[in-house]
């Protein structure tokens, strides 16, 4: 049956952040993944207004005379390369919130998980990806940082490259009912927020906990881009300052909302905080001069290597791995802040 396009500009503008235009167009992955990323933050769905028309011409092209036939190759799009890359760190972030307590998590989890946010990017409209070969890369990748929250940003830009590469038309395939493809979704969906809620709802404190360490590692990133940083802390800090400004002071003292607050405030102050506490790991005062840092590391790592201390092996490694951790983050720049 065709689609008419006012029912997609209605469907768009009553759900659109919950795919539900996708949905009628028959646009499943997009449908997916609007509903996961609440219409692309919302920028995505606004874009969206002047794709509507070719989106309802696509879904009304007979599939004997679609191009995605499966011959030749799509042109590259470098809108797409970013979707996939943001989706993919994006994947990366919520799995490291909500399932880094797993055994082999960033062999097995955070490479599966960044993959999978690539190749739903990849299946948007009438392309897609090789699943094979994006994941594979994904997985080859992800010992690149072991154990580390930045591995998930070369893991995405490989698995981004690999998706990209092997870009093709889908096959046409028979037309499925919609009780099916609402199960598929939702099966999916309850994939990727199941143990997020958990989390959640059944460990509040150490799921605040891995969100402010996460965030506050994503903003880790940015420290060679001040002006970037500081948009990007502005955005995570959006939220709460919308808040603030609606209720004030006074409004939601619930202890849940309380919770939330510390989070927001300790992403604020999250550079600052941990530079201090890396000065106390090596003994320094604040502010000491780079050669200062270097000689005062060379000097606890001889002293707390696991090889010199075979008596107290698991302190040594503990204090070897802070004394690693605290030297990392004096070598890194510091933000400027702008607030």
């Amino acid at each position: 049956m065709a689609k008419g396009l006012l029912v997609t500009y209605v469907l768009w503008a009553i759900g659109g952040p919950a795919g539900l235009h996708h949905l009628y167009l028959g646009r499943d992955s997009h449908a997916l993944l609007w509903m996961l990323t609440l219409g692309g933050g919302g920028l995505g769905w606004l874009w969206e207004f002047w794709k509507l028309p070719s989106f309802v011409a696509q879904a009304n092209r007979a599939q004997g005379q679609r191009q995605s036939s499966g011959r030749g190759t799509p042109p590259l799009s470098p809108i797409r390369f970013a979707a996939q890359m943001i989706v993919g760190i994006y994947f990366g972030l919520v799995a490291l919130i909500s399932l880094s307590f797993m055994a082999s998590f960033y062999v097995v989890g955070l490479p599966l998980a960044v993959g999978l946010g690539v190749l739903l990017v990849a299946a948007v409209g009438n392309q897609t990806s090789d699943f094979k070969n994006t994941l594979g890369v994904a997985f080859l990748t992800s010992p690149i940082f072991y154990g580390r929250p930045i591995a998930i940003l070369p893991i995405s830009l490989a698995a981004s490259i690999t998706a990209q590469k092997h870009r093709r038309y889908k096959t046409s395939v028979g037309s499925e009912t919609l009780s099916v493809r609402l199960y598929r979704l939702g099966l999916a969906y309850l994939a990727f927020t199941g143990p997020l809620a958990y989390s959640t709802l059944c460990n509040t404190a150490a799921t605040l906990s891995y969100v402010a360490e996460t965030l506050g590692s994503f903003l880790n990133w940015f420290s060679f881009f001040p002006l970037l940083g500081r948009l990007m802390e502005s955005v995570f800090l959006l939220p709460y300052r919308v808040w603030r400004l609606l209720v004030g002071t006074l409004g939601f003292s619930s202890g849940y909302f309380q919770e939330w607050e510390k989070l927001y405030e300790f992403v604020h102050s999250f550079q600052d905080e941990k530079r201090q506490l890396a000065y106390q790991v090596l003994g320094l005062l604040e502010g000491a001069t780079n050669e200062e840092i270097h000689q005062r590391y060379r000097k606890l790592v001889k002293i707390w290597h696991p090889d010199h201390n075979q008596h107290q092996t698991e302190e040594a490694q503990r204090h070897f791995l802070e004394i690693q951790a605290a030297y990392e983050v004096l070598s890194q720049p510091r933000k400027p802040r702008g607030f």
